[in-house]
C-alpha cells in the first residue's frame, strides 16, 4: 500500500532522481532512515521499477515520433506485443480495444528508420495491417505523472 509520505517521496523523485536520502529526509522533515526504508520498500514492490534521466530525444538523433496501430489476429496479439517490446525503437507497446489491437509510439531517426521498422512489423506472422501516424509537432511529451494536485 502506497501512503501519503510515499507519494511525497515519490513526487521529489520524478523532479530530481539524484536527490540522496538525506535531502529528501530535510525536504519532507522524517528520519533518512525512513526515506531509505521506504524507497527500497518502493523499489522491492515494483512501484519504483527504475530511475532514468528524462531526454530530449530530438537532439539525440531521434526527430521522427510515430503512433502506430496494429491490426492482428488474437491468438498472435502477446507474441506480436513481446516482439515489438524487445526492438529498441518501441518506446510504448499497448494492447488496447477498439479498431486496433495493439498501439506502439516509437521515435526514428528518419523516415528510413521508420519504413524499416513498420516493414518488419509488417512481416510478423500474425499482424494484419497497420496504420502509421507522424507526430507534425510534440506539444507535450512527460513521461511523469504529478501524484500530487
Amino acid at each position: 500500500m502506497v501512503d501519503e509520505l510515499d507519494i511525497k517521496i515519490i513526487s521529489l523523485l520524478q523532479k530530481n532522481a539524484r536527490l540522496s536520502f538525506r535531502e529528501i529526509a530535510r525536504e519532507l522533515d522524517v528520519a533518512v532512515g525512513t526515506v531509505y526504508n521506504r524507497i527500497k520498500k518502493l523499489e522491492e514492490n515494483g512501484v519504483i521499477k527504475g530511475y532514468a534521466p528524462v531526454l530530449d530525444y530530438e537532439k539525440l538523433g531521434f526527430g521522427l515520433t510515430a503512433l502506430i496501430g496494429v491490426k492482428a489476429q488474437g491468438k498472435k496479439i502477446q507474441e506480436i506485443e513481446r516482439k515489438i517490446a524487445e526492438k529498441s525503437r518501441a518506446m510504448m507497446v499497448y494492447d488496447i480495444t477498439g479498431e486496433f489491437d495493439i498501439f506502439v509510439i516509437a521515435k526514428f531517426r528518419d523516415r528510413e528508420d521508420m519504413n524499416r521498422f513498420v516493414k518488419w512489423l509488417l512481416s510478423l506472422d500474425g499482424v494484419e495491417k497497420t496504420n502509421t501516424s507522424v507526430a507534425m509537432q510534440v506539444v507535450k511529451e512527460e513521461p511523469r505523472l504529478a501524484l500530487e494536485d
